[in-house]
């Protein structure tokens, strides 16, 4: 099993130096997040919560996605970069392909896009982007950005994206994985139809062999049983090593490090943090590497 940190809600001038210690304890990858602006008050309803709220506020930090994975990614050489969730619809696909291409591309194709619809209507409010067709467009949304990482002259004709022949230059060598996020049932069936992986928002083990069973039903009923696809779980109970294998023999193939909120608060040291990843590694990396 791989294994990611979380690096969302940081000190920004921690980032490099947390990324280049998670790529010598050996995890697969670190994971930021996003959001465009936060508003003093949130009307939207928190679908990971059971009252309906966010525990987030706005003086959290959400540096740009791009840019500090475009830093992380020169001062390291193997490790991987995702997003945790990028709010794809909120955003101009030209410029998400253009910016994410560019990652790919300076990165020896070590960035995935790891996106979602997004919770927050106000955010879209805010943005003037219509919040009700957001699942629709996110799904033309990936037709398009895989058009356009192909490179060369392309042209789409669709109910969001109408654009005639054009290019984005220069294109990565590989088209950018995209890893979907999202629980529901039509999240799921989009992950397995549409995505390269998944990236869950919390799971207790025991729910875990039921999504793999159901990854595999419509993975097979798509045809495309046959591709590689990722499974990123953050657990909701407590890291445990003999759950971690479990899950594993039964398909799950990486689990998350959380956001070092939950072990060490908002605020803390950069020693402080490579202590707790330095025990998870211990803890966990090392017995899969010496299995």
């Amino acid at each position: 099993m791989k294994f990611w940190q979380m690096v969302n809600w940081i000190e920004v001038d921690q980032l490099i130096p947390l990324a280049q210690f998670a790529e010598e304890l050996g995890f697969e990858g670190v994971m930021n997040s996003d959001h465009a602006v936060y508003p003093k008050t949130v009307l939207a309803e928190y679908p990971y919560s059971p009252d309906g709220k966010a525990m987030m506020s706005p003086d959290w930090p959400y540096p740009d996605a791009w840019v500090t994975i475009a830093a992380m990614a020169a001062v390291t050489k193997r490790l991987k970069f995702s997003t945790s969730i990028y709010v794809l619809p909120l955003r101009n696909v030209f410029e998400v392909a253009k910016a994410t291409g560019t990652l790919a591309l300076m990165s020896d194709n070590r960035f995935i896009l790891g996106a979602g619809l997004g919770w927050m209507k106000d955010e879209f409010d805010i943005y003037g982007v219509e919040f009700k067709t957001r699942a629709r467009r996110t799904d033309e949304m990936i037709d398009v950005l895989r058009k356009l990482w192909e490179g060369g002259m392309v042209e789409h004709h669709g109910d969001f994206y109408d654009f005639p022949p054009l290019q984005i230059a220069p294109e990565p060598t590989q088209t950018v994985p995209v890893f979907l996020g999202g629980s529901s049932a039509p999240a799921l069936k989009r992950a397995a139809t549409r995505g390269d992986g998944w990236i869950g928002a919390g799971n207790t083990p025991e729910e875990v062999p039921a999504l793999m069973a159901e990854f595999t039903r419509l993975r097979e009923e798509a045809g495309r049983a046959h591709l590689p696809f990722e499974t990123l779980i953050g657990l909701s109970t407590p890291p445990d090593l003999d759950t971690f294998k479990r899950l594993h023999d039964q398909g799950m193939t990486a689990g998350i490090s959380y956001p070092f909120f939950f072990s060490l608060g908002l605020h803390s040291s950069l020693d402080d943090k490579k202590r707790v990843m330095e025990q998870f590694a211990k803890a966990f990396i090392r017995p899969f590497e010496n299995a």
